[in-house]
């Protein structure tokens, strides 16, 4: 690989996971802080903007690294050797990166409205919401397989829909993405989440892409049919 497109593609795995996060806390702090609307209107406008700033992102950054914006994205494409080991490390490595500046820059822009620039949350998410997160993770891991096998040129409106879609559909409002979890960790607002709740999440998204993964390898690997594209 020629150094030149590996610095490219750190950098926009870097990109997409800042953006990502940015489209997650944004609206939190606009919609509570700013505009004081309720719960369940600040859920709907983070529901809305995550899947447009996804949908977009992919398309953007999909090119360049694949657009995996997500650690456990980046460990099932390893294991179906689309990446190399140290390659995937540092893929993981610039999506933490790109998350925990999203925090930052989001909260930056609010400066005015929110006290702390970086604050650990307090923000309790436990108990009924964890099968929300196995749940959320695996229809997404399993969706992006499918998708990269199909050689579907609609993942990004395809992914976007659905994350945005799961938001309001599960439990725990979909994280799905341990750098994700971690950017969060950071914030106070109502997209935080403490970080005890935070380690326990990853580690259900672990276990529900490894069962993404395990599905996909038993029951529609070999007998996917491809997309006719129109």
């Amino acid at each position: 690989m020629k150094k030149q497109s590996y610095i490219g593609e750190l950098s926009a795995e870097f990109l997409g996971s800042m953006f990502l996060v940015m489209a997650v806390i944004a609206p939190a702090i606009m919609f509570t802080e700013v505009l004081e609307a309720s719960a369940g209107v600040t859920l709907l406008a983070n529901a809305i903007a995550v899947a447009f700033v996804l949908c977009a992102v992919i398309e953007i950054f999909g090119p360049v690294s694949g657009a995996h914006f997500n650690p456990v994205v980046t460990l099932v494409m390893l294991f179906e050797k689309k990446i190399c080991a140290l390659k995937a490390v540092l893929f993981m490595l610039f999506q933490f990166m790109g998350g925990i500046v999203g925090t930052i820059f989001s909260r930056l822009m609010f400066r005015g409205h929110v006290n702390y620039v970086i604050e650990i949350s307090e923000s309790v998410r436990n108990e009924y919401m964890f099968f929300g997160e196995i749940f959320g993770t695996f229809i997404l891991v399993l969706a992006v397989l499918l998708l990269v096998k199909a050689g579907s040129n609609k993942i990004g409106i395809v992914v976007g829909f659905l994350v945005g879609g799961q938001i309001l559909s599960t439990s725990s409002t979909m994280f799905a993405n341990p750098q994700v979890t971690v950017a969060r960790m950071f914030t106070s607002t109502a997209a935080g989440i403490r970080p005890i709740d935070g380690l326990v999440f990853i580690g259900l998204q672990i276990g529900g892409a490894l069962l993404a993964y395990a599905v996909y390898r038993l029951v529609f690997s070999k007998n996917t049919p491809q997309v006719e594209e129109k």
